[in-house]
């Protein structure tokens, strides 16, 4: 007997049933009726039509483009595979989809290494090209700045290839273009260039293989690496490299030691670098990005160098200016003012050598997208990081106007320049051209390397190195600017950077010149300054005027400025040629010559306040200025200075509320003009001055140090009150005072403490103590 609830569950199972055979029959009636059943499908159909080849001849190594039309005939979506055949051996395939009743043209590039006929088909399609040796080229055209970026990318990511091409001929011009990927060729583009101009080519290929890969387009190489997905390396370098090895720094709190390269998964890491390089002599100076915290927090997205900078072979103070969250670093303020720079030498037994007096001023381009308001005035730092003592006399930003298609640039300074050359504004086009070429004292091709501001400098040579002072080194580039015939004005553009080399080759270089076997005859410059020279008529290198000299760039950071040329050529051969004895090395000249614009300056002048910002060790000693307000001295430049230490910053306040705004078409760019000396602890090697305040330097003196029995710093009342009132700072060294001033001293401060004792000892007794 069957229950219930078996009854119940016998019924549901049934009514399941009688659905599933419904819907199964209702299936099979739609089936039939689309006539889906017994083998009768609907397909998408293709056909291929109008194969077209482009160029029907061509040179080896050159791409063919060949293309067909494809198109869906059939009644449903559907994907068709193209299959490319060159002379019966499959080269390549594309897989394409297409909706019903459409048509797309597929193209296949493809280049070939051998003369010969080569047949060509796709599907029913078919056709031939002709390869054939490339004629021996004569092309003008040259290539330069080979670039692959990103250096590291991840395997199946692109790469992208990019270089610069020129033609410098006087004619149109065409070259092709190969690109190999470890010796294999992955692409290839013709470029045709008029006379004159220019243009960047570009490829695109995929990192396909983990490893580095051999790039080469023509003659230029490079190479890139390919990596895991989701991976980078992080590179960690210090700078300079401590004697003995590398430093020890710290990943996420892990410790390691530099030179560091490892590949890491992405994400953030905090790098963090000691305040002091492993020998505790040099401290941390900043980071490639001139970050100034030694610690930073990245984002892993990328290959990633870090470098650590650490204070060694540079000088004078440095600038950090606001940037509306942080100060950022700028530049050495004022290299041009370093104190004791020889000249040359004499006979004269008493005063043996004579020395530059130096210009203390600057003229630094401040970032107008770097530089932001705080609280209303414009926020920068002077801190001085090195061991030496600064003679700061006047400071003012400068913000020039100018019209928005042209850009503004600076010259800068020297002792021997004309004032009337010397920090000026020139305003020059946004393209200016390239020199035609660029050669160096070895005979080298340069131009690629001056082409664009990009880091990519020439090499050079320090003439502190040279074998002996009859027989110097010297860095000499030769720049031909082209037909400048029709130029009213011509002026340079140059970034550039030198080298001074170490103190040791300096200190070595020096005592050549007092070799009394053989001394350096009257009159011979220790250190020769830059200068230019211009052909003349019978075609010889001719010196240009002192007065509108090449000048010296600075170091530490790169910097571009103007040159002023209007007038110095003497014949229609607008060919120049710098010489420098130090080692300059360039990043880009340019020659502009666009009339110049008219611009407006305003001035504005800080409040000036002088702090500690960290304690040191330094052996400089004398009357500092005090601490605390300072403006009154950096208004004007009048010999009397802010003067301080390692340690020492001074903070520099400039009100924007009187600036008007720029007008309409024009835009702002910012300088600081900054008149600051500075000395060193070396005492110039001993041939000049101590470790001290004094003497204090002056706009009037004849170099520096000066003969103190025929110059002295100004002694009027102003002079000696401003010395009285503000510089009251008094650090003492034993070491810079003699054994008799030292004893001196000792014995008035016992006999000070005795006579108080003594005073302290009777007030007791009376008091009956």
């Amino acid at each position: 007997m069957v229950s219930r609830s078996a009854k119940s569950k016998l019924k549901a199972i049934l009514v399941i049933d009688v659905i599933i055979v419904a819907a199964a029959a209702g299936i099979y009636l739609y089936l039939q009726n689309t006539g889906q059943l017994a083998g009768e499908t609907q397909e998408a159909e293709f056909t291929v039509t109008d194969l077209t080849i482009n160029p029907l001849e061509a040179e080896i190594g050159e791409n063919v483009t060949i293309s067909a039309n494809v198109t869906n005939t059939g009644e449903i979506d559907g994907s068709h595979m193209l299959n490319l055949t060159i002379n019966d051996e499959l080269k390549e395939n594309q897989t394409i989809l297409l909706p019903s009743g459409t048509s797309k043209i597929v193209e296949f590039a493809h280049s070939e290494m051998a003369e010969g006929n080569y047949t060509v088909k796709i599907d029913d399609q078919s056709g031939s090209f002709k390869i054939k040796t490339p004629a021996p080229t004569t092309s003008n055209i040259v290539l330069s700045r080979l670039l692959v970026t990103p250096y590291e990318a991840n395997i199946g990511s692109p790469v992208n290839i990019k270089l610069s091409a020129n033609n410098p001929g006087t004619t149109p011009d065409r070259l092709l273009i190969k690109l190999t990927i470890e010796g294999e060729l992955a692409d290839s583009k013709t470029v045709e260039l008029d006379a004159g101009e220019s243009s960047t080519v570009e490829f695109t290929v995929n990192a396909t293989s983990e490893g580095s890969h051999k790039v080469k387009v023509n003659a230029l190489s490079n190479s890139f690496r390919a990596v895991p997905a989701g991976m980078h390396t992080i590179t960690v370098l210090i700078s300079p490299v401590p004697k003995g090895g590398g430093g020890d720094f710290t990943i996420n709190g892990e410790d390691y030691v530099t030179p560091y390269s490892a590949l890491l998964p992405e994400g953030t890491y905090t790098v963090a670098m000691p305040s002091t390089d492993p020998t505790g002599q040099y401290g941390f100076l900043n980071w490639e990005n001139k970050d100034t915290n030694p610690s930073r927090t990245i984002s892993l997205t990328t290959a990633t160098i870090l470098v650590a900078y650490y204070e060694h072979g540079t000088s004078c103070p440095s600038l950090f200016i606001w940037n509306g969250t942080d100060y950022v670093y700028v530049a050495e303020v004022s290299n041009h003012g370093w104190l004791g720079y020889i000249n040359y030498v004499t006979d004269n037994p008493d005063w043996p050598i004579v020395y530059w007096r130096n210009n203390p001023w600057d003229y630094i381009p401040l970032g107008r997208n770097q530089l932001q308001l705080r609280n209303g005035y414009y926020d920068l730092t002077l801190t001085q990081k090195w061991n030496e003592i600064f003679y700061l006399d006047s400071v003012c930003l400068v913000a020039v106007d100018h019209p928005t298609d042209v850009d503004v640039y600076s010259t800068l300074v020297e002792q021997y320049l004309d004032p009337a050359y010397m920090g000026q504004i020139y305003t020059v086009s946004k393209t200016p051209s390239p020199p035609i070429s660029a050669i160096n004292e070895k005979g080298q091709n340069v131009l690629p390397q001056i082409l664009a501001i990009d880091d990519v400098f020439t090499l050079g040579i320090n003439g502190a190195q040279s074998q002996s002072w009859t027989n110097l080194s010297w860095n000499r580039l030769t720049l031909n600017l082209g037909d400048l015939s029709d130029a009213e004005q011509v002026k340079l553009i140059v970034r550039a950077i030198v080298d001074w080399g170490s103190a040791d080759d300096y200190n070595n270089w020096i005592n050549k010149f007092f070799d009394t076997t053989n001394p350096a005859p009257n009159g011979t410059q220790i250190t020769p300054a830059p200068y230019m020279e211009v052909k003349d008529a019978n075609g010889n290198w001719v010196r240009v005027e002192e007065s509108r000299q090449f000048p010296l760039p600075p170091d530490g950071v790169a910097r571009t400025f103007a040159v002023n040329l209007t007038g110095l050529f003497l014949t229609n051969d607008y060919s120049i040629r710098l010489n420098n004895f130090w080692n300059v090395t360039f990043d880009y000249i340019a020659v502009d010559t666009t009339t110049q614009e008219n611009i407006t300056t305003q001035e504005i002048y800080p409040y000036a306040n002088l702090y500690q910002t960290f304690t040191t060790g330094s052996t400089a000693s004398g009357n500092f200025t005090r601490y605390g307000d300072v403006t009154a001295l950096v208004l004007t430049a009048d010999d009397m200075f802010v003067i301080g230490r390692q340690g020492d910053t001074v903070s520099l306040l400039f009100p924007a509320t009187n600036l008007t705004a720029p007008a309409d078409g024009m835009e702002r760019d910012f300088f600081l003009f900054v008149s600051l000396w500075f000395k060193d602890e070396t005492g110039n090697w001993g041939y000049g001055f101590d470790f001290t305040v004094e003497p204090i330097p002056f706009h009037n003196m004849s170099g520096f140090p000066y003969p103190l029995d025929t110059e002295s710093y100004p002694n009027d009342t102003t002079h000696l009150n401003y010395l009285q009132q503000y510089n009251t700072r008094l650090v003492i060294q034993f070491s810079h005072l003699e054994t008799s001033y030292v004893t001196t001293w000792i014995i008035a401060v016992i006999t000070i403490l005795t006579i108080t004792n003594l005073g302290i000892l009777v007030y007791f007794k009376k008091r009956g103590r």
